[in-house]
């Protein structure tokens, strides 16, 4: 060996490291501001994917305060030297990764959170943890539609509600559809209020007046999906025939006229059992809130929200969602049909079986509404339009087209019933959908895409 080499290879090695950090010699790279969805460029961020969110939450309703740690479980997927997560409006006190303080630097929505040290750089494949702790008065947002989501303040309390950014408003997190994990989420409130949130209910404990209400959702979930509504609620626990456990939490103004509809929470989960596979998670439920709470029901995970008694057609939606949305999530927000097309479609399928409304005439209603041929399915204009009619009615009418396409309801339901097997607890994409159905089938289905899913006007109904 050469004197010279041994007697430089410490300052070599020295060297190495402060390029590349732990990352034997390959330099970090910091994590992307965004994943490029098509309507929400800037959402998610890239280099690690979540596993798990421990979020300690304490809401003070009154004056409108929440303060959380949330405990960030992930899996670097590059070498990073720094990653980002998105949090609006709250302030950040402190961030440590991997039990280090972390330095932070904020930019809007975007933290980018730096080790502190060199040798704290994330090696490919490895897991961290990121703590962050923050407070603050958490503000709605206002969506590309007009409607506000987020933390909204109720008569009584709050609800988080996410569809589709909203959720950064109360935690930080990789907030796009693409990345889900498994959430423990604690909530303490003061007596006599409830704090509801997803999954099942582990513990409550009670101190002081104060009560920590801890919630546990084993299954992935994205963000979006996530909630925590706080108020007095009349509460009730069950168990299917199936062994599903149910939670439901009622604001008292909305206890009366709820209770025969929520009573079929059983039922309808049986029926679309039969229809679209098993049920894909462990619990299941309702929040109803009052009417004046909100302005839209959404489809949060295990139990979904409600603003106000809902009606049969708007649970069975909803319900519907905790297969195709839920547990089948889209890629991207492109890929918003495949949730609000089968839901939609689930409605007419219950209309039949239930309420002697053929699918056949609840697809001519939505075939002779011009709002829903204002643009195809699968390419909404913008963000703004992500809601429209086409993506429910159009949506519903592709799947009776596929449905029509096979000729054979057996056959049909079969494929549904695969489709949600596939990918279940997972995402999938406009794309991955189309070659499903084609591969199953062995059927050529491109003019069947091309005038129902991506077509621009109406086709005429003998094609």
């Amino acid at each position: 060996m050469n004197p010279r080499t041994t007697a430089a290879a410490p300052l070599l090695l020295a060297l190495a490291l402060l390029a590349g950090g732990c990352t034997g010699g390959v330099e970090g790279t910091p994590g992307g501001a965004g994943l490029r969805d098509p309507y929400f460029p800037g959402l998610g961020n890239g280099g690690y994917d979540v596993t798990h969110y421990g979020l300690t939450l304490d809401v003070d309703p009154d004056a409108g305060h929440l303060r959380g740690t949330a405990t960030i479980t992930a899996r670097a997927t590059r070498h990073l030297s720094a990653f980002h997560l998105d949090l609006v409006g709250l302030r950040v006190e402190s961030v440590d990764v991997e039990g280090r303080p972390a330095a932070v630097n904020r930019a809007g929505k975007e933290l980018t959170i730096r080790p502190a040290a060199v040798e704290d750089r994330l090696r490919e494949g490895r897991t961290f943890t990121t703590v962050v702790r923050y407070a603050g008065s958490p503000q709605p947002v206002t969506d590309a539609d007009g409607a506000q989501e987020g933390w909204l303040p109720t008569d009584d309390g709050s609800v988080a509600l996410g569809e589709p950014t909203g959720s950064m408003t109360w935690f930080p997190g990789n907030h796009h559809p693409s990345d889900k994990a498994a959430y423990d989420i604690e909530v303490t409130v003061p007596e006599p209020l409830t704090a509801v949130s997803n999954g099942e209910l582990v513990s409550r404990r009670t101190v002081n007046g104060r009560t920590a209400f801890h919630w546990r959702t084993a299954e992935p979930m994205a963000s979006y999906l996530a909630t925590v509504a706080v108020g007095e609620f009349t509460t009730r626990q069950s168990r299917t025939p199936d062994g599903i456990r149910l939670y439901t939490a009622v604001d008292p103004e909305s206890e009366a006229e709820s209770e025969e509809v929520l009573a079929e929470i059983p039922a309808v989960l049986a029926w679309a059992a039969e229809r679209f596979g098993p049920y894909p998670f462990a619990s299941a439920g309702a929040i109803v809130e009052r009417e004046d709470d909100s302005a839209y029901a959404l489809e949060t995970q295990n139990r979904p929200f409600f603003p106000g008694p809902p009606d049969t057609a708007l649970l069975v939606h909803e319900l519907a969602h905790q297969w195709f949305g839920n547990s089948v999530t889209p890629k991207t927000w492109r890929d918003m049909w495949l949730n609000e097309g089968f839901a939609t479609y689930a409605e007419w399928l219950w209309a039949a079986d239930h309420d002697d409304v053929p699918v056949e005439e609840s697809f001519a209603e939505a075939y002779e509404d011009d709002a829903n041929w204002a643009f195809p399915p699968a390419e909404p204009p913008s963000a703004a339009d992500l809601s429209d009619p086409p993506v429910y009615g159009r949506g519903a009418m592709v799947v009776h087209r596929i449905r029509l396409a096979l000729d054979d309801d057996e056959a049909f339901f079969a494929l549904v019933r695969g489709w949600t097997q596939e990918h279940r607890h997972g995402n999938a994409s406009t794309e991955d959908f189309t070659a499903y159905v084609e591969e199953e089938t062995g059927e050529d289905l491109t003019g069947l895409w091309d005038a129902w899913l991506y077509g621009g006007s109406r086709p005429p109904l003998e094609e």
